[in-house]
């Protein structure tokens, strides 16, 4: 049997039409879960600042908005793209809210998240303790579990489709643009 990839998945853009991920084969991808009302929201910027200065050598930026985590994305699909819209003019392609984590999950993010788990926070930023202590207090097992951890969790896709780097909402956004740009 064939190697799974990423390019094996449909999912929704955000007016809940059907999309084959086989649509971005050749391309650099960076996949993101996100929220409109999180500590991590302002990353927007620096990602539409990244597909700007990417999109052209072959980056495209998968923005799934996703409600797991603090209820920090509570709008409808419309709601949440007229923000996008309104606040940081984002032009890479957007999905409808989806869930992440638990049976409800979908497929994308399961295979994701079985390809690249869990491996920490970066020590380095000022978000990593106050995330520790959240999940701590939910589930003191966290750290062993492969699952995404909250807003702004990003996975980066090889031009073969293949999941080559997860990066927590804490790395440095400087590190991740240095990864995109190794790969182009």
């Amino acid at each position: 049997m064939a190697e799974k990839k990423v390019y094996d998945f449909m999912v929704e853009d955000i007016k809940g039409d059907e999309v084959s991920l086989s649509e971005y084969e050749g391309k650099i991808l960076l996949i993101v879960n996100t929220a409109t009302q999180c500590g991590f929201t302002p990353q927007y910027d620096i990602l539409q600042d990244l597909y700007e200065k990417y999109q052209g050598e072959g980056l495209e930026i998968l923005d799934f908005p996703c409600n797991q985590f603090g209820n920090q994305a509570p709008g409808s699909n419309e709601e949440i793209a007229a923000f996008c819209d309104a606040h940081y003019g984002i032009t890479f392609p957007r999905f409808t809210k989806i869930n992440v984590n638990g049976e409800h999950a979908i497929p994308l993010y399961r295979y994701l998240v079985e390809e690249k788990g869990f491996e920490g926070f970066s020590p380095e930023s000022n978000m990593t303790p106050i995330l520790e202590d959240v999940l701590e207090k939910s589930n003191p097992n966290y750290k062993n579990e492969p699952d995404i951890k909250w807003n702004f969790t990003k996975f980066l896709i090889n031009r073969e489709g293949h999941v080559v780097e997860r990066f927590e909402p804490t790395e440095d956004m400087g590190y991740v643009e240095d990864r995109i740009a190794q790969l182009l």
